[in-house]
């Protein structure tokens, strides 16, 4: 990366100047805006579109504020149909035009600027150079040239790599776009929120981030391969391309847990697209409160593809004949529905009615209109009948029998409440354990039921079974139906249940789908070995596509050496990322004399890491259930530190349970006690590689326990 580069002052100019016009986009708009704020009369019409007018003006101002992110981050020189002209674009974060709207900046997801990430020596689309920028906020600190040609292969010819032996690192790494330039990237502290990679994206992950948008796009990537930041400029760069019609459709990015969310939350308002929702799987079924702790069998149970065939015929139940006749005085004489009516009534209904609660009301006329023909009156009024039955207790109760109205809540409560109702609806299905482990004491309300989080799937499978609730007149209002997307994107995929990727392909409006994940870090109950398991749950509307990325940008290679080691007996058919880059450091490895004293090894290594990584934060990675013990033990030395599940990762030194680190990243990492790690799940090992590879700089274990043998060196 070049200091001293001769175009360094022409390169800066053409920055100011492109602020210049941005500032002058921003004051117009504002200006526009002030305009229609002054007239507020007219029809309703001409208010309407006012509103919506000023709405796309806020939006547009919103995407103009880049708060510290730079505008432009590079440049590309091409041949205008092989001529020796060349023609210049600058690349940048979003479009700005000047006074003549002539293009100042071309946004990085237009197709003019896929060069710019897709070029090679051997296919070079045109380029002549491509020009790489090292900015920090407005201000140019270097420039990296790659040029292409006769001569050329499209490595970096700059101060940063010519002339100096290449280590082995840097020539697996010397097919990178901008080599310099992505180190300096990598080399910057973390802040706790993971950052936008727009101006250091290489070729294979251009080439998952413009993939088309139909079908599912399964991108297989290992630890610091950039998997969650691709996928979000993929959710950028569709929302871009296809903006009508994926703005009215939505796109939906559903993370692994709350603590992750608030580590991505910044990524899309800084590519400007704050209109994405980034949800949990539980926050889609709204109205329910989730905390609830369960056993390990419990969760696998819940998130079992058998649970369809269980909630199906746990609403089946609910669906009943009358045991005996009912008989109603009304009038001078009696009105009866007999039982063998009643049962052709629920098999006509079954027949009739794909969801429950939508033949409720076929239901009700059908027993009205049967009581009606067994009554005095020769031409009854059904309606005026049916208004009648509804004040009388018995007819109410008998419909609530054959076929109430159900809610997900209601459904599911009444079933765990009741030892009798889960083994009616799953002795079929599940042992008589597997069974036991779904029973659970009942809440006094629905209100005061707290569900566990694999029973969001479950929720939502109901809600599939039953529908919404009818209002009076027996219709479905539309609004209570689940939202559908344009586009899904699932983080972390590989940890789903087969009832989460149920749910999650539910809100999916026509298959389109962007899965990412790691075979190496599963972790949950239903661990894939192929993704193959997990696509059978997906949309299939098309072939999906299974795309892997080879190359580790965060993480430096000396630590992923002792990484690598447990992945080779966790996933041995997997093949680890190569690592671009060389760190100043390798692993530490800290064993405590006695268990008591592990503690004090543990706060006196954090504070050694706080000092070596700067101005970085720092992770504390602990089982889940010394999770306390740790925090205790910080806040008796007085060492400040945050706890992952409560204030995300805003502190520089943050204690995060194993069970949430995954896709985090950090500039120092100390993993404690990777034994108590491997033996606290199934897949222990797998959690270990997890905590392993979050680091981006410092890596520090402290154990009293003897190390998994998996980590040792051979």
């Amino acid at each position: 990366m070049s200091q001293n580069h001769p175009d360094l002052a022409a390169e800066q100019a053409h920055i100011d100047h492109a602020y210049a016009c941005l500032e002058k986009s921003k004051t117009d708009a504002w200006r526009i805006r002030d305009l229609n704020e002054a007239s507020t009369g007219g029809t309703f019409q001409a208010r309407y579109e006012r509103n919506l007018f000023d709405e796309q003006l806020l939006q547009r101002l919103t995407h103009l504020d880049l708060g510290d992110a730079a505008l432009v981050f590079g440049r590309i020189d091409r041949q205008v149909d092989d001529t020796d002209e060349i023609e210049s674009f600058h690349i940048g974060r979003l479009a700005v035009a000047d006074v003549s709207r002539e293009p100042v900046v071309v946004d990085w997801r237009a197709p003019v600027a896929e060069p710019f990430y897709r070029a090679t020596g051997r296919e070079p689309m045109g380029l002549a150079r491509r020009r790489h920028f090292a900015v920090q906020g407005q201000q140019l600190l270097g420039i990296e040239d790659e040029l292409f040609g006769a001569g050329h292969l499209g490595v970096g010819q700059d101060e940063g790599l010519g002339g100096e032996p290449l280590t082995s690192v840097q020539q697996a790494a010397t097919g990178l776009r901008g080599y310099s330039t992505l180190l300096t990237a990598l080399a910057r502290g973390r802040t706790g929120q993971l950052g936008d990679i727009v101006a250091t994206i290489q070729s294979e992950q251009d080439q998952i981030i413009r993939a088309p948008q139909s079908g599912v796009l399964v991108v297989q990537g290992g630890p610091g391969t950039g998997k969650t930041v691709v996928a979000l400029h993929r959710a950028a760069y569709l929302l871009y391309t296809y903006r009508f019609p994926l703005e009215d459709q939505g796109v939906l990015v559903i993370g692994p847990n709350r603590v992750f969310l608030r580590y991505i939350e910044q990524v899309l308002p800084s590519l400007g697209e704050a209109g994405v929702e980034q949800v949990v799987l539980a926050d889609l079924v709204q109205g329910h409160r989730f905390g609830l702790a369960e056993t390990e069998l419990a969760k696998r149970v819940k998130g079992d593809v058998r649970m369809v065939d269980f909630v199906a015929q746990a609403v089946r139940d609910r669906e009943r004949p009358l045991r005996e006749d009912l008989v109603i005085p009304f009038g001078a004489g009696f009105l009866r529905l007999r039982q063998k009516e009643s049962a052709r009534i629920i098999r006509e209904a079954r027949r009739r009615y794909r969801r429950h609660n939508a033949a409720h009301r076929w239901v009700e006329t059908e027993m009205v209109t049967a009581l009606a023909a067994t009554g005095r009156d020769e031409d009854p009024n059904i309606e005026a009948l049916r208004d009648s039955l509804r004040d009388i207790t018995e007819f109410r109760a008998a419909l609530n029998r054959m076929w109430p109205v159900l809610t997900p809540a209601e459904l599911l409560h009444d079933l765990y409440g009741s030892k009798a109702l889960v083994r009616s609806a799953g002795n079929q299905l599940f042992t008589e354990e597997e069974c036991a482990s779904l029973v659970r004491a009942r809440s006094e309300t629905y209100a005061d039921v707290q569900w566990a989080d694999s029973d969001a799937a479950l929720l939502d499978e109901v809600l599939a079974v039953i529908g919404p609730r009818p209002r009076r007149n027996g219709r479905i209002d539309e609004t209570d139906e689940v939202r559908l997307y344009g586009h899904i994107i699932i983080d972390e995929v590989q940890d789903l249940t087969p009832m989460q990727l149920r749910m999650a392909t539910r809100r999916s409006l026509g298959g389109a789908m962007t899965v990412v994940g790691d075979l190496a870090q599963a972790t949950g109950a239903f661990a894939p070995n192929d993704w193959s398991d997990l696509l059978q749950y997906l949309p299939n509307k098309k072939e999906p596509q299974v795309i892997g990325l080879s190359v580790g940008y965060r993480i430096p290679a000396q630590i992923m050496e002792i990484a690598d080691r447990v992945m080779a007996v966790a996933a041995p058919s997997l093949r680890a990322p190569q690592s671009v880059r060389e760190g100043e450091f390798g692993p530490d490895i800290v064993q405590s004399s006695t268990a008591a004293a592990l503690f004090d090894d543990v706060v006196s290594q954090a504070q050694v890491l706080l000092t070596n990584v700067g101005e970085g934060n720092v992770a504390v990675v602990c089982p889940d259930e010394m999770t306390d013990d740790v925090c205790a033990a910080l806040t008796a030395a007085n060492v400040k530190h945050g706890r992952a599940n409560t204030t995300a990762l805003d502190s520089r030194l943050t204690v995060v349970p194993v069970s949430v680190v995954k896709g985090l990243e950090l500039d120092g990492v100390l993993v404690v006690e990777p034994a108590v790690i491997v033996a606290a799940q199934t897949y222990g090992l797998r959690a270990l590689y997890v905590a392993l590879t979050r680091s981006t700089q410092r890596l520090t274990i402290v154990h009293h326990q003897p190390l998994p043998a998996a980590m040792l060196a051979k």
